[in-house]
Order: C-alpha cells, then structure tokens, then sequence
C-alpha cells in the first residue's frame, strides 16, 4: 500500500512537471511578442529582446492607435462579431435540429446531410464567389463578411451530434404535452446545450474577429475594413511608407518602429478580445464533459 500511494505521489509531480513545461512553451512565445510591441527597433533589429522589454517604447501602438481608421476598423470588427455569431448560431441550429433526427423521422436527412458535407470538401472558388457578392448588391457593407458563411458546416457537424447525444425521452415527453418542433427546440433543447452552444459561439466568434482577407475583397473602401484587414494594411504601409509627405513628427516616430514592432503590437491588440471573452466561456466547456459523460 505503501508503495502505491508513493507511486502514485510521483506519477503526479510528474504530469505537473510535464504540463508546467508544456503551459510555459506556449505561453514564451507570447510574452516574446509583448516585450517585442515595447521594444525600440534598433533592439529588435539587434535580436536582444527575448522576455522582457528593451528601451521601452509606446510607438508602436501609438501609430497605430492615433489614426481614426483603426477606431473605424474596430467598430466595424465589433458589428461584424455581433451579427456575425448570431446569424451563425441561428442557422447552426436551425440546420443542425432537423439533421440530428433519424431517417425515418425526416426521409430528406441523408440527402441533406451529404448536400452539406460537399460545400465542406469543395468550394466554388475565389472568383463565382466574388462575382455573387457582387451580383447581390453586398460589396462595401457589413453583409458581405457575414452571408457568404452564414452557414458554418463544421459547426452544424458539432451541434448536430451534441443533438444526437440527448436522450429522447426529453423529446417524447415535450411530444406528449403537445409542443411541436419549434417549442421542443426552444423549450427542451437549448437549455440543455449550453456547452455545445458555448463552443460554437466561440468558434464563430475567432472565425470572424481573425478574418482578414474577405474584408481585403469585399471592402472597396479602407473605412470599411474590419480590424484584422485594417492591421494587415497598416504593416504593409510601414513597409513601403514614403517619406516624400512626412512631417517632423511622423519621421521621429517611425525611427523608433519597425515592421517587427508594428506586427507584434498588431498581434497583441488582436487577441485582447478573445482574452477577455474566453474565461467566460471556458466553464461550459468543463460543463459540457460532465454533461457528455452521463447518459440518462
């Protein structure tokens, strides 16, 4: 016995060494990237920047921040997220109820389902897609981010099997007190998958906020851009920024930037949200294996 619980005692420092080396891997690269967005150029074209900021410096963000463009961008990110992830769980469900139902309950089942799988294998391409845009009267708006994926396939994939794993009893009572399917999906369904939902949300919500290059086709305007499209345009402009116009000012400010700083300040300020956001969805998840593991 007492050889087991020794054993026992070391097989545990042992995951938490490991797991304490694994969380510190990932977390090294971006602590790297803060201190590089604080770093003067000259220290970042010297590679002496690794964990810890050298000759301090805001200018990074400073440029970036000053333009009203990048207030627009983000504005425009926020809408894009906000109706973006609600069009995605609308029909993610939507589609996702009928799916998770057998055969004999919905004959058209498995000719849909394999309708859904092709747009997942195969795509139309670049240009039909840009021409539908177009076609429809989306280019420049805020739709033209959000219906071309409406329908999310990987996501309805998840719902649908998270549907699947429910008992049918829920549904058969929620039948024998006359609600129809509409009222048994709102009713029954919903409130019990929380963590699928969570998880999908979540999804949608990084799909969106990190897309880039839809809003680089769509957008016409750079006011229009979201916040992902905008940052990439901004280090393109670092690059290959004139000096022929540039003030006093300006040129004191970009001596102490580079295309490095610029991108690391860029990658920092874009995973904020998805900081913030995540810690508020993570419990649904732990939910979500108590909730997978017991089968009623």
């Amino acid at each position: 016995m007492h050889h087991t619980t020794k054993a026992y005692h070391c097989f545990i420092v042992f995951n938490y060494v490991i797991l304490t080396i694994l969380a510190l891997l990932c977390l090294f690269p971006i602590v790297n990237i803060l201190a590089i967005s604080f770093s003067s150029s000259e220290a970042v074209k010297a590679g002496s920047v690794t964990f810890w900021p050298v000759d301090f410096t805001l200018s990074s963000y400073q440029y970036i921040l000053e333009h009203r463009q990048f207030l627009n961008s983000f504005g425009t990110s926020l809408l894009r997220v906000l109706l973006g992830v609600l069009v995605n769980l609308v029909f993610t469900i939507l589609v996702a109820y009928p799916l998770s139902k057998e055969a004999d309950k919905f004959r058209s089942r498995t000719a849909y389902a394999w309708i859904f799988v092709f747009t997942m294998l195969f795509s139309g391409g670049l240009i039909p897609g840009y021409l539908i845009v177009k076609e429809a009267g989306l280019l420049d708006s805020i739709w033209a981010l959000i219906l071309p994926g409406a329908v999310p396939i990987f996501n309805v994939l998840l719902m649908l099997n998270f549907f699947r794993g429910l008992p049918k009893e829920l549904e058969e009572a929620s039948w024998m007190d006359g609600a129809g399917h509409l009222r048994t999906l709102w009713s029954v369904y919903l409130p019990i998958s929380l963590p699928s939902i969570a998880t999908v949300t979540l999804f949608a919500l990084v799909g969106h906020w990190n897309a880039w290059f839809d809003g680089m086709i769509y957008m016409k305007s750079p006011d229009n851009y979201p916040l992902a499209t905008y940052l990439q345009s901004m280090l393109q402009q670092v690059q290959t920024i004139s000096t022929d116009s540039m003030t006093f000012e300006d040129a004191a400010l970009l001596n102490q930037i580079s295309d490095r700083t610029t991108q690391a300040s860029q990658i920092f300020l874009s995973v904020i949200p998805i900081l913030l956001i995540y810690p508020f969805l993570q419990r649904y998840f732990v939910h979500g294996l108590v909730v997978g593991s017991v089968k009623g």
